[in-house]
């Protein structure tokens, strides 16, 4: 069937739209699986694993189930091109339920839609561009179901569907495989600084484990640890920066000169190449005194995010909420990177428990660190640096491809590429 003979259908024909689950803070935590909005926002597809959970009912469980097939939309936000972002399910999720904060379109039945097909229309340019076209701003962007109601999908015949999708999806395959060999080479990074900087069992002069061969332990503010290491403060080993959003007042400081760091851009991966919203030379230059250089280490110090760290990847500016520490030797990045990941259940405890935790600048320049003799620490970096390397190098490619598979779509859908071959 050529693409000028596909079935366009209006949402609300194919799909029956449902709020989700709204709960307390405190419900949040323990209980069963729930799809976040960042779930939602950043992945086209449901992650095979859900790693939040909530305190949710029988009733809820059944009310805001999550099945093959379903499509979840967030429906609110700060900026318009931040809404209606999909996610797709490719299997049933027992128990678990989605956030409030977005809306699950189920398939009717009625016409056939691959989950897969699905989960790359609603993340198309065309799809987006007729979102943002219609949804509402007042002082945050909704999208609510007559809006939704408005919106169409394209179906072509299954066949074409699983063409479109299977094309697609081998490019995912592959950002899939970057994805899980950098998981694989932080957990080594890891392992070597466990092995050295937690249990001590760093080679010593004669190449022998240091504290089982006998190495000489002393007492410090965290513990036993080895003759001739030192504890010092974040703020010793480089300058403590703490970022700052653009003032309102001053147009034109967004643009694609700088990445801007906030806590939505921190994912599991451990450096931060790109980021959703970019400076412009504006907004560098009323803020560059908050300029941190590549290789710098930045920690959410704030919110719900609190305790998560990760390394520049190009030269940044963060927001607020974000602490970052410019190193004084910026090659010992790996090290520093790995020992503040490990304190995330300290800076949680720093924060204490107020309504919104945070730790500011001069609590998080005392922090301590240990650190080593600078033989021991530059022997880790040399044999970690190139782990950390190769994850970069891997998140390049998937910008490559990403930026391909998106380019694809719409070539596919507009007859360009015959997706019949």
């Amino acid at each position: 069937m050529s693409c000028t003979e596909w079935k366009e259908y209006k949402l609300d024909e194919v799909y029956e739209v449902s709020n989700g689950l709204s709960k307390k803070r405190e419900e949040f935590g323990f209980g069963y699986e729930f799809l976040a909005f960042t779930d939602v926002f950043n992945n086209y597809f449901v992650p095979q694993t859900l790693d939040n959970l909530v305190n949710s009912s029988e009733m809820e469980r059944v009310k805001c189930s999550i099945k093959r097939g379903d499509v979840f939309l967030t429906r609110t936000s700060e900026k318009l091109d931040e809404l209606g972002r999909s996610c797709v399910a490719l299997k049933d999720y027992p128990n678990a339920t989605f956030n409030g904060f977005t809306k699950r379109l189920r398939p009717i039945g009625n016409v056939e839609i691959l989950p897969e097909y699905a989960g790359y229309y609603f993340r198309s340019l065309k799809f987006r561009n007729a979102v943002t076209s219609m949804s509402s701003m007042t002082t945050r962007a909704s999208l609510n179901n007559d809006m939704i109601s408005l919106l169409t999908i394209t179906v072509p015949t299954l066949e074409e569907q699983e063409n479109i999708a299977n094309i697609l999806s081998c490019l995912d395959e592959k950002i899939e495989l970057n994805n899980e060999m950098n998981k694989t080479l932080e957990e080594m990074a890891q392992c070597i600084f466990k092995r050295w900087f937690v249990d001590f069992e760093f080679p010593n002069e004669d190449g022998q484990p240091y504290k089982s061969s006998g190495g000489e332990m002393l007492d410090s503010e965290l513990g036993m640890i080895p003759k001739g290491w030192e504890v010092q403060c974040i703020g010793d080993i480089g300058n403590v920066i703490t970022g700052k959003t653009p003032s309102a007042k001053v147009e034109g400081s967004y643009g694609d000169e700088c990445n801007f760091i906030t806590p939505r851009d921190i994912t599991d991966s451990p450096i931060i190449l790109n980021t959703e919203r970019k400076l412009s030379s504006i907004g560098i230059n009323n803020l560059k005194k908050n300029l941190v250089c590549k290789n710098s280490i930045g920690v959410s110090c704030i919110g719900s995010n609190l305790g998560e760290v990760y390394i520049t990847g190009e030269n940044s500016i963060t927001n607020q909420q974000i602490n970052t520490v410019v190193l004084d030797e910026s090659h010992i990045y790996p090290y520093v990177y790995i020992y503040l990941k490990n304190m995330k259940n300290e800076f949680l405890n720093m924060a204490g428990g107020s309504a919104v935790p945070i730790i500011n600048k001069t609590s998080f320049s005392e922090i301590n660190i240990l650190m080593p003799d600078m033989y021991i620490l530059n022997k880790f970096v040399q044999s970690t640096t190139c782990y950390f390397e190769r994850i970069e190098e891997n998140l390049k490619e998937n910008e490559s491809l990403i930026a391909l598979r998106d380019s694809l779509f719409p070539k596919l859908m507009s007859g360009e590429i015959d997706i019949n071959l």
